[in-house]
Formats: C-alpha cells, sequence, structure tokens
C-alpha cells in the first residue's frame, strides 16, 4: 500500500520574496549617510512541504499555508526527472487548504479521499511526507483523538484529528491514510517541541470544500464563535456530569454570536436546534449543517444545571484566523 500510495506524494518548493531590516542602527537617518549598507534587503525565502495528487489530470492537495505569499511553487513528483510548475487553483486561508495544478504530458498516479468520520481512535494510520526534506519518509501511528481545537499562529482549528505518527516540519500538506490507502487527513498543524502529537484536517472538512476550491470559490461557512472538545471521563467528573457526552466549549470568541448569547467556557452543549449532540464532532457537524442568519435553541449543562440559550448563526469573518 506504501509503495502504491507513495507515487501520488509530492514536495511542494516555494520561493517567496521578503523585505528584511539589516540592523536596528540603520533607523536613523545620521548613521545611514555613513555607509553604503541599505536600511533593508530583498531577499528570497525558499519554503518546502508536502502534498498529494487527487486526480490524474494533475489536482494537488496541500496546505494553505505551505503555499501562502509564494512567487513560484514547483512540484516534484516520483518517476518524472524535471519538476513541474504548479498553479494555485484555489485557496482557503480559515481551513488552512489550498489546491493546485499542474500539467504533465501523462496520466498521474493519484489518491482517493476516504472518509474520516468512519475513523475511530486506536485505528492505525500512515503518514508519507518531505519532512525537513527527506522525501517520502514514512511514519506509522494511531489516531490519538478527533474533534481536536487547537490554535496555531493566528489559525483557529476546530476539528482535526490527532495522531501519534511522527510529523515533523516539512510534513505539512502531506496525506494521513488508513490501512487501504485511503486519504483520511492532511497532516497539519505541526508543534516542533511536541513529541507523538501531530494533527491532520480530516478530509470530512477537505470534501465539503472541495469544488469550491476548484471552481476558486470562497465558500460561506455558518460560525457561532466556540472552540469544542470532546468530554472525557474526567472532565466529566469535574464538571459533575452523570455520562461523558456533549461537546464541552472550551473558549469563546470575544464578539462571536456565542458570547453575544451568553455561551461560556465550560458549558456543555447537549443539544443543538432540537438534535442532541453526543460529542464534539456532531456540534461541529450541526454548526456547519445550519444556515447564516438562522437562530438556533441550544441546550448547555452549566454548574450541573441545564440551560438554554438563542443563538443567531453568523458567517465566519475573514479576520477571524
Amino acid at each position: 500500500m506504501v509503495s502504491r500510495a507513495g507515487q501520488a506524494v509530492v514536495k511542494i518548493s516555494t520561493k517567496k520574496n521578503s523585505s528584511q531590516t539589516i540592523d536596528p542602527l540603520f533607523n536613523d537617518p545620521f548613521f545611514r549617510q555613513f555607509f553604503s549598507i541599505p536600511f533593508s534587503s530583498r531577499q528570497q525565502e525558499d519554503g518546502l512541504g508536502s502534498g498529494f495528487i487527487i486526480s490524474k489530470d494533475g489536482f494537488i492537495l496541500t496546505n494553505e499555508h505551505v503555499i501562502d505569499g509564494a512567487n513560484e511553487i514547483s512540484v516534484t513528483v516520483a518517476g518524472f526527472d524535471k519538476s513541474f510548475v504548479a498553479k494555485v487553483v484555489g485557496s482557503d486561508y480559515d481551513l488552512d487548504l489550498a489546491l493546485l495544478k499542474i500539467n504533465a504530458e501523462s496520466d498521474l498516479p493519484f489518491l482517493n479521499l476516504g472518509n474520516s468520520d468512519q475513523i475511530r481512535v486506536g485505528n492505525w494510520v500512515i503518514a508519507i511526507g518531505n519532512p525537513y526534506g527527506l522525501d517520502h519518509t514514512v511514519t506509522t501511528g494511531v489516531i490519538s483523538a478527533k474533534g481536536r481545537p487547537i490554535n496555531v499562529g493566528d489559525r483557529q482549528y476546530e476539528n482535526l484529528l490527532q495522531t501519534d505518527a511522527s510529523i515533523n516540519p516539512g510534513n505539512s500538506g502531506g496525506p494521513l491514510l488508513n490501512l487501504q490507502g485511503e486519504v483520511i487527513g492532511i497532516n497539519t498543524a505541526i508543534n516542533a517541541q511536541a513529541q507523538g502529537i501531530g494533527f491532520a484536517i480530516p478530509t470530512s472538512t477537505v470534501q465539503r470544500v472541495l469544488e469550491d476550491l476548484k471552481n476558486s470559490e470562497s465558500s460561506v461557512r455558518p460560525w457561532i464563535g466556540v472552540q469544542v472538545r470532546p468530554v472525557d471521563e474526567e472532565s466529566a467528573r469535574y464538571l459533575g456530569l452523570t455520562k461523558a457526552e456533549g461537546a464541552l466549549v472550551a473558549g469563546v470568541i470575544a464578539g462571536s454570536p456565542a458570547q453575544k448569547a451568553g455561551l461560556r467556557q465550560w458549558d456543555v452543549v447537549v443539544e443543538f436546534n432540537g438534535v442532541k449532540i453526543n460529542n464534539a464532532d456532531e456540534l461541529v457537524a450541526a454548526i456547519k449543517a445550519a444556515q447564516v442568519g438562522q437562530r438556533v435553541k441550544v441546550l448547555v449543562v452549566r454548574n450541573r444545571q441545564l440551560n438554554s440559550v438563542n443563538i443567531t448563526i453568523a458567517e465566519k469573518p475573514r479576520n477571524i484566523k
């Protein structure tokens, strides 16, 4: 399976122009007049990431942060002597997804997108990518958790798969595969300080916006402004719950519909718009299925009591990263 799937995993190299200050000393015009060194210089930054081909005609999925700001994007495909120039077909900053296109003279190997909703905690997974430029590195592990809300820089991921398969810089954009060789996630959100902790964007998220990326359209995403995580046995005991079920509110974004409605950190959502919520994934799915402008009734457990709040669904603002 690795031999077959690995042919569709590509290395993505980028070049980006940037300005860099030489020395704070040259902020002062008095000193600049005595030196020929300019205050700033134009430099070219090289970037490296991974991706994978999803169609024989050369469409490639990767992370948006892999190609963000790039002036040149080249793709190396196994079995070809030269790299290909890639163009960005569509990208989504919030979801950290990008769709590229290369033109080859022959059909290319590709990977099929699997169903990440069917993956279970404890299932074996395989990551293939180019960590530190080491082409087609294969690592294995299990799904450690689902529905993880993670903040990385100025991005807020709401529903990631967590795995203990080794994921390092350069793996970003590469596939996380099940044992059938189907993609169930896109490796991303690497924490260089962590060991045995990696994250991947589930294919359920990818498939929802893939056509929009192909058509270069920005999808309208319903949003209430919360970060959620599963309720485990420990948090259930701490919150006085009889069962480890529902979606735990890990954070509420200032000015969001959730905050305006009175939702708080440590609330446990047990029902959304009349639908029972058993876990964090179900809440994320329920929000995505709602309509912008729709007013929904949400039942939450707070201080061991059942409370009701009404939230108006909004479109996720572009300035929320």
